[in-house]
């Protein structure tokens, strides 16, 4: 037998005496009692039912922890740290609260995003993380950048959207909603970051290279996150190949149309946007403050384009099923916008925001989120925590423990956000604890921009409901893809009626 036959006999040997080794082991999981934790064998962990619910890591974990009496699951397989993944509010407020020093981001996560975050608040720990946050924060909570959101999201919602809505209606024709609300979002969010208009909303839908990119970037980044064996995204980095060079390709272009527009911006002098505040923090003079602002805005580009665009998709499909919310919403928008939906009118709207609420509920912007353990824990339900652990907290299945919201947890009902006070009646928010709805995460790591976010939520969801009642088209059957933020498979098909009496607020 020849050198070349032998090693091809050698191969199909091994690859019998693999596929006989997989076999035994599935047959071994068939037999074997059911419980909370995925069957693990020796060696390989519970590789092989990861990779058999790859495609449905949600549902699965969501499955396993409804099963487990703390809520809360290990994930310990070949070629990964183990991972805790919690679905219990005690161990949420200890990861990112009690035990926040004890749990960072760690380099196992900021490697996977490194390429495209860079060291943005995102994607930073201790010092560098807490001089982003605190001048951020501040930023944040001046009212010339609020109002200057405002006027932003005003300006795109009536000389954008309206047409685009009205034209749909006109032509009796059905709209990719989700791709709407995408360019909408993005629209908006490079005026407020960057002081400049990419245009994607104009009646031809232009493509915009960086967007385009930049969902071709986050998207191949998520696939690292819910690799089987990470070392194969690894291997691929290394030799440049497959998706890791379509990645590293994309990156270019998402970094290169960033520098170049804080370059003019420097050029052209300061603004009300979050860009000129930030090359005024950090004196952008030298070419690594300039890489620190890139990387400062790239992540707020991610926060204010992804997680709006798709807490607000989801939304609508869930009102569009429930026209009686609809009516509902519009009945309180007409009541509190007798003077136009300002800030005040918008937080007078309990009921709007309950339905939002309800939505991220059921279909979180992020599905999931990971800490790293710096030093051996033990979490509030008794769970050992290995240093260096992957701990995942988990917005998604959270919302479907039937101990934490009830036997109704899978259903829409926005009334479970609101609460009726004696003696008047007077209805008001429902507190819920951000440790048992962490959708902006909560702690020291709590969303800068929640604030922003519900008023872009609330306005968007106000203006278009009062004018436009939404039907969906029933042949569709949404799928939730949890890529770095949520997306639905296949887009939002919906068809638009003008609504009868239409309210006329901006």
């Amino acid at each position: 037998m020849d050198g070349a036959s032998g090693m091809a006999a050698t191969l199909l040997i091994v690859l019998a005496l693999t596929l006989l080794l997989c076999s035994l082991l599935i047959g071994a999981k068939k037999k074997g009692k059911a419980t909370y934790q995925p069957p693990s064998y020796p060696v390989l962990g519970c590789l092989i039912s990861f990779y058999s619910n790859r495609y449905r890591l949600l549902d699965w974990y969501t499955d396993l922890l409804s099963r487990s009496p703390t809520r809360t699951i290990v994930i310990d397989r070949l070629g990964s740290v183990p991972v805790i993944v919690t679905a219990n509010p005690a161990n949420v407020e200890y990861v990112l609260k009690t035990r926040f020093d004890n749990y960072p981001k760690g380099k196992p996560f900021t490697d996977i995003l490194g390429d495209l975050l860079g060291r943005g608040i995102f994607n930073s720990d201790g010092n560098l993380w807490y001089r982003q946050r605190k001048a951020a924060s501040l930023e944040f909570t001046t009212r010339s950048l609020r109002d200057y959101a405002l006027r932003t999201v005003k300006d795109e919602a009536s000389q954008r959207l309206l047409p685009l809505l009205r034209s749909a209606c006109a032509e009796k024709r059905s709209i990719d909603l989700q791709e709407i609300l995408n360019r909408f979002t993005f629209d908006t969010v490079c005026k407020v970051s960057f002081g400049m208009d990419p245009e994607c909303l104009l009646p031809s839908m232009p493509t915009c290279l960086l967007a385009r990119e930049f969902d071709v970037a986050a998207g191949i980044s998520a696939m690292r996150a819910a690799s089987p064996l990470p070392l194969t995204w690894k291997v691929k980095r290394a030799l440049q190949i497959g998706s890791e060079k379509r990645l590293r390709e994309a990156i270019h272009v998402v970094h290169s149309s960033v520098m170049e527009i804080i370059r003019k911006k420097k050029e052209a002098g300061g603004g009300d946007d979050l860009l000129s505040r930030f090359v005024s923090m950090t004196g952008g003079d030298k070419e690594e403050d300039e890489a620190l602002v890139r990387d400062m805005v790239i992540s707020f580009l991610m926060a204010g384009k992804d997680t709006t665009s798709a807490a607000l998709t989801w939304f609508f499909w869930l009102v569009a099923r429930h026209p009686e919310v609809q009516d509902d919403v519009v009945k309180e928008v007409r009541a509190k916008a007798n003077a136009g939906l300002d800030f005040e009118a918008l937080k007078e709207m309990k009921f709007l925001k309950a339905c939002l609420c309800e939505s991220m509920r059921l279909y979180p912007p992020v599905a999931w989120d990971s800490k790293h353990a710096e030093n051996d824990d033990i979490l509030p339900d008794g769970t050992f925590v290995r240093k260096g652990s992957r701990v995942t907290f988990f917005p998604y299945g959270m919302g479907r423990m039937e101990d934490l919201w009830g036997k109704d947890c899978l259903e829409f009902r926005p009334q479970r956000w609101l609460t009726t006070t004696p003696p008047d009646g007077k209805v008001e928010e429902e507190l819920v604890s951000a440790y048992k709805f962490p959708i902006f995460q909560a702690g020291p790591r709590q969303c800068l921009g929640k604030d922003m976010a519900f008023m872009e939520m609330r306005y968007v969801a106000a203006f278009v409901l009062s004018r436009f009642v939404l039907k969906p088209v029933e042949s569709h059957q949404p799928r939730f893809v949890p890529f770095l933020t949520s997306r639905m498979a296949g887009g939002f098909p919906v068809l638009f009626e003008e609504r009868q009496a239409a309210a006329l607020i901006s």
